[in-house]
């Protein structure tokens, strides 16, 4: 063999070891490669129990379901209460300024996001479940005793004002902490399936409250609701909130934070035993360390996360909040008939939900998103001019284009979202980019929607809102990992069974010894082709 193909151009020459030295260096080299792919061990593979997956999933799907019977009802209910409580205005102003109402809570979001964030990753998610269980039943509770504008003037749409303000506050810390909880209770292979149910829990509590103020709206007509009916909805909120923080004081924290728990008592014992606190660990453990490292070392996370939450939200408040009330106020349509095909699309999103969720879990998040962002571009145009067209089966068509396109992303979120973010930082950082894009995007669709139309005479503006963030949520997608049947960033592997922790420790040792041999032949052999 010639001199040129032993050193081919561009390589230096080998020195061959032998003896002893060679040896040594291969026991070296060995123990590198060890460290450096350390396989799964049994201690590292987490078996999640049935019974408390089970529980997790429908405490923080009853959350969810709560605050969403609110916002179905509000929606509604959007007419109605411009009339209750801004009399004085025009019905176009009128509806405006029961929408402005509405996007005034999520003014307020961010900052719950802020507070009960960082709080859940340092006392647990369980704890502060419970406290925005607590604060969202008694905010909704107490708007079914306002007083109307007739009874005591400008003080009733403060009264309001308030009321929505705590809710906003409340649920600044609920969606992102339902989704942690669920995530961290859920195995890698199934958490788009159980994932879903979150967000199946939020469109059955839409469709209970919109289903409430439709009947009631059927019975009692316009006049009664204004004059007393519109009140019974909201008091329902009580007993479904005594229900849901019943469920919530049952829960145990989650394994996956216990852990880190467990991680960072252990890390704060040996700093104590070799001479004291660490003043920089203290720093990063700290809100405002948190907060830090949130913003400066997962900032592509947070715009992932941002971009995603629009393109859900958008979608979502257009048609469960803002298209009832398009199709009665702008479009002049029957509102009894409106609320109906409204409600039906929310049980089609119910039905097919956690079919989507199942199909992410096999297929993947991104191919999912990608497809939804896609189809709303194409799509969104359509369906409002199918909605515009009149009578029941054209409306009712769009309405169901609407519907599908909203489940791509509703049944994907809730398992796509807290994947984004390590363990210790989870809650925090997800409330945070969570609220921020609802309260900027999300909760202002039915206000700049319904100011849009009024501005324009368009009644094509709700299609191209749409059209745009299909667009941003297509090219959040495509800076998105693919999280599918993958552990949590800062989580071991979560199974369900004892047989598939072992064939996944089986697994991974197998793949640890066949990497480490090819990076051994690699180096010891640099210009073989195996």
């Amino acid at each position: 063999m010639s001199a040129a193909r032993r050193n081919p151009p561009g390589r230096r020459p080998v020195r061959k070891a032998s003896g002893q030295g060679s040896a040594a260096t291969d026991r070296l080299l060995r123990i590198l490669l060890r460290r450096r792919k350390h396989p799964l061990s049994a201690g590292d593979v987490m078996v999640t129990d049935r019974p408390a997956v089970r529980r997790a999933v429908s405490a923080a799907a009853l959350g969810n379901t709560m605050e969403w019977f609110d916002f179905g009802v509000y929606a509604y209910l959007a007419g109605t209460l411009g009339k209750v409580f801004f009399p004085a205005s025009s019905p176009g102003a009128q509806v405006v300024s029961s929408f402005a109402t509405f996007a005034a809570a999520f003014v307020v979001r961010p900052l719950g996001g802020m507070v009960f964030g960082p709080l859940g990753d340092r006392i647990g998610r369980q704890r502060v479940l419970a406290a925005t269980m607590i604060m969202m039943a008694v905010s909704t509770f107490a708007v079914g005793f306002l007083p109307g504008y007739h009874s005591v003037g400008f003080v009733a749409p403060i009264l309001l004002l308030i009321c929505r303000l705590v809710q906003g506050f409340s649920t600044g810390g609920e969606y992102a902490g339902a989704t942690t909880y669920i995530a961290e209770y859920a195995p890698d292979k199934r958490r788009g399936f159980l994932g879903s149910w979150l967000d199946f829990g939020t469109f059955v509590g839409y469709s209970l409250g919109s289903g409430l103020v439709t009947v009631l709206t059927g019975v009692l007509g316009e006049d009664g609701l204004v004059s007393w009916g519109w009140r019974l909805p909201f008091l329902v909120a009580g007993p479904l909130g005594l229900i849901g923080l019943y469920m919530r004081l049952r829960l145990e924290e989650t394994p996956a934070f216990r852990r880190e728990a467990e991680q960072a008592h252990r890390a704060a014992e040996e700093a104590r035993a070799t001479g004291g606190d660490d003043p920089v660990e203290d720093a990063r453990q700290s809100g405002h360390g948190r907060l830090k490292e949130i913003f400066t070392r997962h900032w592509q996370a947070v715009l992932i996360c941002m971009g995603l939450v629009l393109l859900y939200n958008v979608t979502n408040y257009m048609v469960t909040s803002y298209l009832p009330t398009f199709m009665t106020e702008t479009l002049g349509q029957d509102p009894l008939t409106a609320q109906l095909l409204v409600l039906g699309t929310m049980i089609v999103v119910v039905l097919t939900i956690t079919t989507v969720g199942r199909t992410s879990d096999r297929w993947g998040r991104r191919p999912v998103f990608l497809a939804g962002s896609l189809a709303l571009i194409a799509l969104a145009a359509p369906a409002v001019l199918l909605i515009r067209a009149g009578g029941i089966l054209f409306p009712a068509l769009g309405c169901l284009i609407l519907g599908l396109l909203l489940v791509c992303f509703a049944g994907t979120s809730a398992a796509t979202l807290p994947a984004l973010f390590p363990t210790r930082l989870r809650y925090g950082a997800l409330s945070i980019s969570f609220n921020i894009s609802v309260s900027l995007f999300g909760g202002t669709t039915p206000l700049f929607a319904s100011g849009l139309v009024q501005l324009t005479g368009s009644h094509m503006v709700p299609a191209y809102y749409l059209m745009a963030a299909g667009v941003i949520g297509f090219v959040s997608t495509l800076f998105l990992h693919e999280t599918a049947g993958k552990p949590l960033r800062g989580s071991g592997p979560m199974v369900e069974t004892e047989e598939q922790a072992q064939r996944l420790v089986a697994h991974s040792r197998t793949e640890a010894g066949r990497r480490a041999r090819d990076i051994w032949i690699r180096l010891r052999h640099p210009w073989s082709r195996h």
